[in-house]
Parts: structure tokens; C-alpha cells; sequence
């Protein structure tokens, strides 16, 4: 059984490129597939088998995109197995995801980050590389796994460029603004280490994504913030901010590193000062 789940977890990081997080991800949701089946083989499993399992999924209460992203994994990995020959039949062919509610994404008012990325002191090193961590996520729109993955050669501060290694492994430009450069700049005058990782913890080596969300989570009551910021949150705030400045949406989505535009268009939502100055600016009887 888990020879299956370790050629279609080899399949997904050699062909298809899966972040570490998502490959881990379809991991337990598989293993936790095989512990319902228990000693039944994958090729003898059937649809109704299949249905006892989602209706068991069901009861544990998960959110909508939490069982979307199950099922999701389910699916990817029967068709896998059929398609090598593994299995004689589909069965999860018949299997659908549950409607996924599309929320808005949080952000902050440009005021708001403004104060957030000020906030850090500017007397000790690991303030400066609070600052710059901020400027950087809010100037490139990166995500933090991307953020705490840089390394000083990816960086140009000249050309003001940043080499990213997104999700999938696939590498993209992405420009950053001379505030952000400034904040690097000062960073790396004054961290003691000369190390080739951009980011570093107070031990010298790689800050984790935890570290940085840890940071976050220290500056949001100076800044007087709601509790419920993540670095996800300066991501929306990166791509909300630059559309209600009139950038297009296929820019916003190669910046975002996204590949399908359907994902970026969750940012299509506007604040209500800017769908009030639109409307008083083009209606004709406004």
C-alpha cells in the first residue's frame, strides 16, 4: 500500500514539480486514506467504498477547501494509478469536490502597512531585518516560502530585481522598490554573519517560515493591528493595492507567480472608497 503512495508521491516531485508543503500534504491525506481501507488492496477498491470514506471525511467537520483539497488528493492519485497500469478501473471517476466558498482576501489599507512596515526599531540588526522582511514581502508580493528560500546571488540591488523560486520549483524575476532596497541595504551593513542566505535567524543560519511569522505576529500589536495578520495577509495587500492603482490583472498575475488567471482574479474585489470615486468619476449622472 505505501509503495503506491511513494511512486505517486515520486510522480508528483519529479513530473509535476509539487512544492514541498503540497507533496506532504497529499502524503497524509493518502496515508489517512489507507488507514480507512485498512488491509483492502488499492486495486480492489470501488466507489462505494469510496463514498463510505467521504461520508466518514464529513463527520470529522472539516472546512469546505480542507475536504476540496482531500478529494482533490484522492483523485490525482487514482488517475495516477490507473493511468500506470496500476489499477483496472477508476474509482473515484464519480468522486466531486464540494463547493468552495470564495472569501475575500484580507489586507491593509495603505496607511495601515505603512505604520506595520515602520514599526520595527532600527537600533539592532534583527530590527533592520524586520524592516527589510516587511518591504520585501509588500514591495514583491512574494510568499514567505519564496521570501525565507532567497539567497544574496538572487538578489540584484542594482537592477533592483529579485530571482524567486516559487511553487513547483519554477523560478521567476520579480522587481523591487528602492524603499525595499534601502531597507536590504541597511540590513546587510549591519548583520554580522557573511553568509550567503539572505534572511537570517538569531543563530546565523536560514530563517524558517515559522521565524517569519513569528516576526510578524511580534509587530502587529505595536502597530496597533488586528491580531489576525500573516504574511499571506501582505501578499493580498501587494496585489489589492497595485490593482486599485490601475495595474492590469495579467501583470498582477505574473508578479503573484500564479498560472492561472482565475487565481489572481480573487483580487479583483475593490475597496468601497474606489468603487465610490469610479462610479462619481464615470457615471454621467453620478
Amino acid at each position: 500500500m505505501d509503495r503506491y503512495i511513494d511512486k505517486f508521491i515520486s510522480y508528483l516531485e519529479i513530473e509535476k514539480n509539487y512544492s514541498r508543503h503540497t507533496l506532504l500534504n497529499y502524503r497524509i491525506d493518502l496515508i489517512e486514506l489507507g488507514s480507512f481501507i485498512a488491509e483492502i488492496p488499492w486495486e480492489r477498491v470501488d466507489y462505494p467504498l469510496l463514498r463510505k470514506y467521504l461520508a466518514q471525511l464529513r463527520t470529522k467537520q472539516y472546512r469546505s477547501r480542507t475536504l476540496a483539497r482531500k478529494l482533490s488528493s484522492l483523485r490525482s492519485f487514482f488517475r495516477f494509478l490507473h493511468r500506470e497500469g496500476l489499477i483496472k478501473n477508476n474509482p473515484a471517476l464519480l468522486v466531486m469536490s464540494p463547493r468552495v466558498e470564495k472569501r475575500l482576501p484580507k489586507f491593509l489599507t495603505e496607511e495601515e502597512m505603512t505604520r506595520f512596515i515602520e514599526s520595527p526599531c532600527h537600533e539592532t540588526w534583527q530590527g533592520r531585518r524586520d524592516r527589510a522582511i516587511f518591504e520585501t514581502l509588500y514591495s514583491t508580493g512574494i510568499r514567505v516560502s519564496e521570501l525565507v528560500g532567497l539567497d544574496v546571488s538572487g538578489v540584484d540591488l542594482i537592477s533592483n530585481m529579485v530571482k524567486v523560486a516559487g511553487k513547483g520549483k519554477k523560478e521567476r524575476l520579480v522587481p523591487i522598490g528602492d524603499k525595499a532596497v534601502a531597507a536590504i541595504k541597511d540590513y546587510l551593513d549591519h548583520r554580522k554573519e557573511k553568509s550567503q542566505v539572505f534572511f537570517l535567524n538569531k543563530n546565523g543560519t536560514r530563517l524558517s517560515d515559522r521565524g517569519v511569522r513569528n516576526i510578524i505576529r511580534k509587530y502587529i500589536h505595536a502597530a496597533g493591528l488586528s491580531q489576525n495578520i500573516s504574511p499571506h495577509v501582505l501578499r493580498h495587500t501587494f496585489a489589492t493595492h497595485l490593482l486599485n492603482r490601475g495595474a492590469d490583472l495579467r501583470s498582477v498575475q505574473e508578479l503573484l507567480g500564479h498560472v492561472h488567471l482565475s487565481t489572481t482574479q480573487i483580487y479583483t474585489h475593490v475597496t468601497t472608497d474606489r468603487l465610490k470615486k469610479v462610479y462619481n468619476q464615470a457615471h454621467p449622472r453620478a
